[in-house]
């Protein structure tokens, strides 16, 4: 009877300490280590306050295919050829579904069943802008929007933005879906570390110029993918932001706007993951974390 009297003190004691914000970035690091090692898989944040400029950086230079968040290196590269005059981002391009592996130039297309949007194939042969193609790439992350603005840029001159840029480890090799390149080991890829130094230009202007930062941001907010940074966050917090998902990864990038005027970023990936709805939930609640401590900073 002793032992259950005093496990009925002591545990509500465990749980107020745990969900207690973390008040420096150690003890910050502390907890979202153990939250990481709670689940299978392989996790990274890369976080930054743009007030302070503290960072945390947990398994930030870590590898990972980068999934979807190759895209916001893509609008970036959009928006630099623009400015350079290239091409205007009311100018047309002819929606098609047919693209050229980087392995021996074969042809290859999409599905729209393994597509996130479906209703731009509906649209082949038809004429869309370059701003309409751009805006469904990063909002709902169409695949077959990306391929068409991939061809458009090169993927080539997105790395080199990237390399010039800092953003090193954002390897933007080919779009999405050309299987062969896959099978040959050529995917693009990214590290916590390199998402972090796009958001933080991107978030203070320094991304071709600051009105062309200031358009992607907007863009980015109206992200409809909202199951990692935002999910767990108040309503009224804007996260401008780009997901991306395939079989065991899970990551989202972004910016976190604060009522009282402060913004940080956050970017949080995760690959190997065993339970992927798991994986996800685990990664709301760091994102919440990283509120909290932001909340009492």
């Amino acid at each position: 009877m002793m032992k259950a009297r005093v496990w009925t003190i002591i545990l509500p004691i465990m749980l107020f300490v745990q969900c207690q914000p973390a008040n420096n970035l150690t003890q910050l690091e502390q907890v979202v280590e153990k939250m990481f090692s709670s689940e299978e898989g392989t996790f990274a944040m890369a976080f930054k306050d743009l007030q302070t400029g503290e960072e945390l950086l947990i398994n930030a230079d870590e590898l990972f295919h980068s999934a979807s968040t190759m895209k916001t290196p893509v609008m970036i590269e959009v928006y630099r050829q623009a400015a350079e005059g290239k091409f205007d981002l009311d100018d047309s391009l002819t929606v098609r579904n047919q693209f050229y592996s980087i392995v021996d130039s074969s042809t290859y297309s999409l599905s729209a069943s393994e597509d996130s949007e479906k209703s731009l194939y509906d649209q082949i042969g038809k004429k869309k802008s370059i701003a309409d193609l751009l805006y469904e790439m990063i909002i709902v992350s169409s695949n077959l929007a990306t391929n068409i603005i991939i061809d458009l840029v090169d993927a080539r001159k997105v790395t080199e933005t990237m390399n010039r840029i800092g953003a090193g480890d954002m390897l933007v090799l080919r779009g999405v879906e050309d299987i062969k390149a896959y099978e040959n080991s050529l995917s693009n890829r990214t590290s916590a570390h390199a998402l972090m130094i796009i958001f933080d230009q991107l978030a203070t202007g320094r991304v071709v110029d600051q009105r062309a930062s200031e358009a992607m941001i907007k863009i980015l907010k109206d992200q409809r993918f909202r199951d990692i940074i935002p999910a767990q966050l108040p309503d009224e917090i804007v996260v401008a932001h780009k997901t991306g998902a395939i079989t065991g990864v899970h990551h989202d990038s972004g910016v976190i706007y604060l009522p009282d005027g402060r913004k940080y970023v956050l970017i949080l990936l995760s690959k190997d993951l065993e339970d992927f709805e798991a994986g996800t939930s685990l990664l709301a609640s760091v994102s919440k974390t990283i509120f909290d401590y932001m909340q009492g900073s």
